[in-house]
């Protein structure tokens, strides 16, 4: 599993990755800014401080080797269901597609709360399409914010 990260980890960097990322480089090259594939830091930091105590410190460091891990993690899971996708002929990588990716790559303890999260998901969509949501209106979102924090909770009981 190791050299199938390496060597994925290598072909990403090649096109896409930090490495080749400069702040010169131009979105028509097909390179992109190191701030353009990197999740926002406050955000980052945003959920690292939620599974630490309240008076917990994050330093400046930490919160930028977490922001490219989870960066690199995202690309790196998301590229593999962008191939099966590309050898069966399709544009759009789904939920399905993601979830085969995690268990192909051996992150096997992450498939089944992200199922239980995408059926959740869907089932909120689904609810949503079928009738007028009322937090939507008002920009509320509530549901989504309930299933996500309902599923970081899940994913925190896999320690």
């Amino acid at each position: 599993m190791v050299d199938n990260i390496s060597s994925k980890a290598d072909s990403m960097s090649q096109t896409q990755g930090p490495s080749n990322a400069s702040a010169g480089s131009s979105s028509s090259q097909g390179l992109l800014r190191e701030q353009d594939w990197l999740l926002p830091i406050a955000n980052v930091g945003r959920i690292m401080k939620q599974t630490l105590p309240p008076n917990a410190k994050i330093s400046k460091e930490a919160k930028e080797t977490m922001q490219e891990c989870v960066s690199e993690f995202i690309s790196f899971v998301t590229g593999e269901a962008s191939d099966k996708c590309h050898k069966e002929k399709r544009k759009t990588v789904n939920g399905d597609d993601i979830c085969w990716a995690l268990s192909t790559l051996g992150f096997d303890d992450y498939v089944e709360p992200m199922k239980t999260y995408l059926r959740r998901y869907r089932e909120v969509e689904g609810e949503k399409s079928s009738s007028a949501n009322p937090n939507r209106a008002n920009g509320g979102g509530g549901d989504e914010l309930r299933l996500f924090r309902d599923d970081e909770n899940a994913l925190r009981s896999l320690d």
